[in-house]
């Protein structure tokens, strides 16, 4: 009677928080967002979006779809997507990112690596005209009938 999502039906999906004064060690998988405003340390590997608040401080690697950084960080971060660096965040580590956003008063030390986004597919597919070699039998046909005359 209560449950009206019907039998095998999974719960939503909550986001995850590492609040304010709290300290965690170790290596963090998950599929939901990730918010860090106390301290961490270790690895965090995150298929959605991981934030580094103003209060937090991570010493870790991150890997995760899109990262914000409000915080400070020490370590290596990949953003599948973006990586948003805001003016009161701090990197010391490399970017690996698809995307990259540095607001001014933001520190980064480290290196920067943009990985190639791929190309957005419209509804029928991704089609591609070669306007070249078409232009180029334009001119045989042309050139093939200005010959025969």
């Amino acid at each position: 009677m209560w449950n009206r999502r019907g039998p095998g039906a999974s719960p939503k999906s909550t986001d995850s928080l590492i609040g304010h004064g709290g300290t965690l060690e170790g290596k963090v998988h998950c599929d939901t967002n990730l918010r860090i405003e106390g301290n961490f340390s270790g690895e965090i590997l995150c298929e959605g979006t991981v934030t580094v608040g103003e209060q937090g401080t991570v010493h870790s690697s991150i890997e995760a779809q899109e990262i914000i950084i409000a915080g400070k960080v020490y370590g290596d971060v990949t953003a599948q997507r973006k990586l948003i660096l805001t003016g009161t965040g701090q990197l010391h580590g490399n970017i690996a990112a698809g995307s990259l956003s540095i607001a001014e008063g933001s520190l980064l030390n480290g290196a920067v690596a943009m990985t190639e986004q791929p190309a957005p597919e419209t509804a029928g597919g991704l089609h591609t005209v070669n306007t070249k070699k078409t232009a180029g039998k334009r001119r045989e046909s042309k050139q093939s009938k200005l010959e025969g005359a």
